[in-house]
């Protein structure tokens, strides 16, 4: 089914509807709209993070601490 079929198929379907139904697929339509772009911001924002060299450090830490350091040792 092409998506103009489907506006098509709703948009019959809305016209023999109560206003008040009609509203709430309205409303049911932004909010399917809003989740989309919120997770399609959400996608840009990991991408842009991943590829990004600001946290670099982290990878290349260096260790700071040793195993002299410990004042007691647990052994599981």
């Amino acid at each position: 089914m092409t998506r103009q079929i489907i506006i098509e198929r709703t948009l019959k379907a809305i016209n023999q509807l109560p206003e008040d139904k009609a509203e709430e697929i309205s409303d049911f339509a932004d909010f399917i709209f809003k989740r989309d772009e919120e997770q399609e911001l959400t996608n840009g924002i990991q991408k842009m993070t991943s590829q990004s060299h600001a946290f670099d450090f982290l990878t290349n830490e260096e260790d700071i601490y040793s195993v002299a350091d410990l004042k007691k040792v647990f052994n599981d």
